[in-house]
């Protein structure tokens, strides 16, 4: 358990330098940096470092996320974002995918870490 809690403890610091020399843009109302910020809660869950699910606050970040993304073009752009990000951080794509339907989101398409983001609607 020690190890698991240390091994999730460098993954926030390196989540934290690492998330600085990602693209900053804006994304209309959200940059890229609070996109992934939103998320962090779950970087246990996504990376399977720790918890088997998703946490209430990860679910809490994730619903505040999409919500904010009512446009194709801001979807596709948090797409980027994360897609980015979830190489850097080696987020498992099962994982990934499995996180709307855990949170209870309703997205109309897979949130998949191999995903051409200019194919969502």
């Amino acid at each position: 358990m020690g190890k698991k809690i240390i091994a999730f403890l460098m993954l926030v610091m390196v989540l934290g330098m690492q998330v600085r020399t990602l693209d900053a843009h804006q994304i209309d109302d959200i940059s890229c940096f609070e996109a992934i910020i939103s998320l962090v809660s779950c970087a246990p869950f996504l990376t399977g470092v720790g918890q088997p699910a998703p946490s209430t606050t990860c679910c809490e970040g994730a619903h505040n996320l999409f919500q904010k993304a009512d446009t194709t073009q801001v979807r596709r752009d948090i797409c980027q974002c994360l897609k980015g990000a979830s190489i850097k951080f080696g987020v498992n794509s099962d994982k990934a995918k499995q996180l709307p339907q855990l949170c209870n989101i309703g997205l109309s398409f897979s949130f998949d870490p191999s995903i051409d983001c200019n194919t969502i609607p």
